[in-house]
């Protein structure tokens, strides 16, 4: 019995220990990101370890490590659920802050009974968030730039008419990745009343800046021309990238030629130069080669593209309210270049929500229904459906 007891709690104790430490490598990130999204699930691992070492005592040193190591895996995996309500409550107060504490007033009812009701429901930690059935177009070619086929996928109501228009670009350091990135939430917004269109743009490092900003023009200039097939309100139109994604959404919303109404940014660079300069410690994904494959060498070597791929360098007055989700213990992009954005966009007299995890690694939403992503999403839904949805 010892044995099975033994192996359960090393378990527990391991994966409860990436909540505290940053992975050093890409290949131990996934530790990172994952542990406090599955913190649920740990409590419960180390609760089971923690009650059978109790039930079989014998008083052995074995017995002992084993009950030390289940207390300590246990009080590690309650650190996400014991940090949520402060961060909640500060996030609440922010969106009320900065868009009224009566912003969801003027949505239509029957978009504010289909958002979470709760920013956290354990439940759904454990089954799951439930996805209702949405009509949905993948592989649609909107360019082939050197021959090279760029798709989109569609995701929409079930029932006929034009949308709420959600454009979604996926991260990847610009390298990889595709439209299929994110299902889930696109299906989930989708069945919110949203047209959401997932695209595609060309890879580093075969491809460089601005090669991906271009793409994602040339998609919003398809999407503008077959706004009727696709189910595209123009008017109500948002922007919405992760990492890699975030940055090209960012400067696609503030310098574009098709008004946009709404920026999302998770956990987006914003100032290439400051994060070639000051990369995170740890340094899993080695930002400066990263950013050397996208741009073509050092801040020095090509100033002016680091300058046009910033989206610090778009901010101006009169740009669409944004929403900016970061993770506190982000080793990829740096949650204080999400706040210098935050800070100058509120300098210019632009409505800028700041919501930070601070429990959260980068990429933590791949846990669809992880604590992070559960209260990301509660927020998110609400600052879209104030800005796109509203009937003001």
């Amino acid at each position: 019995m010892t044995l099975p007891i033994l192996l359960l709690s090393l378990v527990g104790l391991f994966l409860s220990l990436w909540i505290v430490i940053p992975a050093p490598t890409a290949f131990l990130l996934p530790l990172g990101v994952g542990a406090p999204e599955i913190s649920p699930w740990l409590i419960g691992i180390n609760a089971i370890a923690l009650l059978l070492v109790s039930l079989s005592w014998t008083g052995s040193r074995l017995h002992l490590l084993i009950l030390i190591g289940s207390l300590l895996g246990l009080g590690l995996s309650l650190l996400p659920l014991a940090q949520f309500p402060a961060a909640n409550r500060q996030i609440d107060a922010e969106m009320r802050s900065v868009l009224g504490d009566d912003f969801l007033a003027n949505v239509p009812a029957t978009t504010l009974q289909s958002l979470r009701s709760r920013p956290l429901v354990l439940a759904d930690s454990l089954r799951g968030i439930a996805l209702e059935e949405v009509h949905t177009d993948r592989g649609i070619v909107f360019a082939r730039p050197d021959e090279i086929p760029l798709t989109l996928n569609v995701y929409r109501p079930l029932n006929p008419g034009r949308y709420p228009t959600i454009v979604t670009i996926y991260g990847g350091a610009w390298q990889r990745g595709s439209p299929d990135n994110k299902t889930n939430f696109n299906r989930y917004l989708a069945a919110q009343g949203y047209t959401v269109i997932a695209i595609d743009y060309r890879h580093a490092p075969q491809y460089r800046f601005p090669a991906q900003l271009v793409d994602v023009r040339t998609a919003l200039t398809y999407i503008q021309t077959h706004a009727e097939e696709l189910s595209v309100d123009l008017n109500h139109l948002a922007m919405l990238g992760r990492s890699a994604g975030a940055q090209l959404a960012t400067i696609a919303a503030y310098a574009s030629a098709i008004p946009v109404q709404a920026v999302v940014n998770y956990y987006g660079p914003v100032d290439l130069v400051a994060g070639y300069r000051d990369p995170p410690v740890p340094d899993p994904i080695e930002t400066r080669a990263v950013l050397r494959a996208f741009l073509g060498g050092p801040p020095e070597a090509a100033p002016e593209l680091y300058r046009q791929a910033s989206p610090i360098n778009y901010v101006t007055t009169d740009l669409p309210p944004t929403l900016l989700v970061y993770a506190g213990r982000d080793h990829v992009v740096q949650a204080q270049y999400g706040r210098q954005l935050y800070e100058q966009l509120q300098a210019t007299a632009n409505q800028a929500v700041w919501l930070k995890i601070p429990w959260a690694e980068h990429a933590f939403d791949t846990v669809f229904n992880g604590l992070s992503n559960q209260l990301a999403l509660y927020y998110t839904e609400r600052f879209l459906a104030w800005a796109l949805q509203s009937t003001d």
